[in-house]
């Protein structure tokens, strides 16, 4: 590959994905867009590029950029911010959605579905606190196929040995030769939906609480700025927003600031709120 195919495909895969890549991840393109030109005929990466270069969007283009988005996840993955959910934002979202009895939670990098459905157990766990509540936990990922492996509920032996406690396990998922069936319970409590994080997500509503870990470590730093401005716009005024151990808002947007208390948690400024007739009672 060529220095001027491989500035062709960073570019290429940043203005599609948001995804920096640096010369140094040369490797990592030619290692992961092989199996795409065999899978799609094409004899080379150069031949790929020169195809690229149309600029049509179809199958092929589909699966470049889905090659390069890193889908590594797993249940209860880091586990404070599912700490964080349980022990601080749960409770205070209770309190706060009291008359309304409605909440909604988004996982803007669901991947193959290990952070959505580690949040539906854990609200599947509070029970009687949240009876008679409408609660709805919406996955997002830009990767169509991890997407329907989400949606399938279906984990391999080693998938459900990372991070999932074995007393979830066992009331949750139904064994399947060498494979684990999440139950219908949890799965009917998510909902995926294919979306690219760099186009509009307005359409999808407000959130009360926002888990995006992980995925932002990868954009540039402009692209992280408008991804967590638009984010603040779709969280409620006393929402929260979870980041990955690595990312942050700080020099980057003034739309959120970090709780004081938290590592890892967000909220809104005033800079980031949208207009609203009414305040929803403080909670986060």
């Amino acid at each position: 590959m060529t220095e001027a195919d491989f500035a062709f495909l960073r570019e290429y895969l940043r203005k599609r994905s948001g995804l920096s890549l640096g010369p140094e991840k040369r490797y990592l393109v030619e290692s992961r867009l092989t199996p795409i030109c065999r899978r799609f005929g094409i004899a080379t990466l150069a031949d790929l590029v020169g195809t690229l270069r149309l600029s049509r969007e179809g199958p092929l283009e589909r699966a470049v950029v889905e090659a390069m988005t890193t889908n590594e996840t797993f249940f209860f993955r880091d586990r404070v911010p599912f700490d964080l959910f349980r022990e601080v934002l749960l409770p205070k979202a209770i309190a706060a959605r009291a008359p309304q009895r409605r909440l909604r939670i988004w996982s803007a990098a669901a991947s193959t579905g290990q952070e959505p459905y580690s949040l539906a157990m854990m609200i599947h766990e509070a029970g009687a606190q949240l009876a008679g509540w409408q609660v709805e936990i919406v996955g997002t990922d830009l990767s169509t196929e991890v997407l329907e492996k989400a949606r399938l509920g279906l984990y391999s032996h080693f998938e459900v040995q990372r991070g999932l406690p074995v007393q979830l396990l066992v009331k949750y998922f139904t064994q399947i030769g060498e494979q684990w069936r999440l139950n219908p319970t949890i799965t009917g409590m998510v909902s995926f939906k294919p979306l690219n994080l760099l186009q509009p997500f307005e359409h999808l509503g407000q959130f009360d609480i926002v888990y995006c870990r992980n995925v932002l470590i990868y954009f540039d730093a402009p692209t992280k700025t408008d991804v967590l401005d638009r984010i603040a716009k779709v969280l409620t005024p006393d929402g929260a927003v979870l980041l990955g151990a690595a990312e942050t808002v700080i020099g980057l947007t003034d739309s959120l600031v970090p709780d004081p208390q938290h590592r890892g948690l967000y909220r809104q400024t005033a800079v980031g709120r949208p207009a609203m007739t009414h305040r929803l009672a403080a909670g986060f």
